[in-house]
């Protein structure tokens, strides 16, 4: 039987129980408490960035108590631990992010939009200057029910579809309004890198459009060197008939201010990662960005 590692709430429970209903064989899952779970009202970045979600139960799996886990692509960090490896991403779902609440054009000046990350606030700020932000943390049905009273909410639309919720959306953004974080919208199941039979079992999942898209995304959080506490998006996607892939990359400034956004095709996900990073970093100005974002 598979022991299953996974964080505990409902949108991770189910997230693991898909898996192991893919995988098709017996399997136990045991939930895990993650630091960002225990420090719901602490902002991600004050908390290191990345990783808050994922530490304890990649942990787990490393130290032998789980033979797998299960994670939220989007809250592992561009490195994978020494020991373990990203051993399948299972079919994608919906990257983008959707307001709950009212939809963009009808937030007038001055509403709240409440969102803790500093990715959908950099974005929507230098979109709608006019618009005030407040932090929002917590499982999905509670931010939902955290909408400010006139304004809206960010989450991302997977969540809702994945929790029945897909009618709370008052809008799906498009990801020229509002680029998705690394990873979004995919899962990643994690194994221990010497366990050839877990490998095997989990290479079946694998959808392979969907791993290369991530493998792209995560390249190019990599190449930036930034986590969560950055405003960094990406999204790559396929491109003709050849195998190929479009990843539009973006690094803004904390308050929206400046917003480096380019796009680049490529045959190598990794490749295409990093060269669109270096990109943004060398020709656009984005290594001075940086430089300004790190702490005082």
């Amino acid at each position: 039987m598979l022991r299953v590692a996974t964080r505990g709430s409902q949108l991770a429970r189910w997230q693991a129980d898909q898996v192991v209903a893919a995988l098709g064989v017996p399997a136990e899952v045991s939930v895990v408490s993650t630091t960002g779970d225990r420090l719901e009202g602490v902002p991600v970045w004050e908390m290191g960035g990345t990783g808050v979600f994922v530490k304890e139960v990649s942990a787990a799996v490393l130290e032998g108590r789980a033979d797998l886990a299960v994670h939220s692509a989007k809250d592992l960090p561009s490195a994978t631990w020494p020991g373990l490896v990203l051993a399948a991403v299972p079919e994608r779902g919906d990257p983008r992010d959707a307001l709950v609440g009212a939809p963009l054009h009808a937030l007038a000046p001055g509403s709240v939009v409440a969102t803790g990350s500093v990715r959908r606030r950099a974005q929507l700020a230098w979109t709608r200057p006019d618009l005030t932000f407040t932090g929002l943390r917590g499982a999905i049905p509670t931010r939902l029910e955290r909408v400010p009273t006139g304004g809206a909410a960010v989450v991302a639309h997977a969540a809702l579809q994945r929790l029945g919720r897909a009618r709370d959306a008052a809008e799906v953004l498009d990801p020229s309004v509002l680029l998705p974080q690394v990873g979004q919208g995919a899962l990643a199941v994690e194994c221990r890198a010497d366990d050839e039979a877990v490998l095997e079992a989990v290479a079946r999942i694998e959808d392979w459009p969907s791993r290369r898209a991530v493998d792209a995304e995560r390249a190019f959080l990599a190449c930036l060197g930034g986590g969560c506490d950055l405003p960094v998006g990406a999204w790559a996607r396929p491109e003709g008939d050849d195998g190929g892939l479009r990843l539009d990359g973006l690094l803004a400034s904390l308050d929206g201010l400046v917003l480096l956004r380019q796009s680049l095709v490529g045959d190598d996900p990794t490749a295409l990662g990093s060269a669109l990073a270096r990109q943004l970093l060398d020709e656009c100005g984005g290594r001075a960005l940086l430089e300004g974002v790190g702490p005082a």
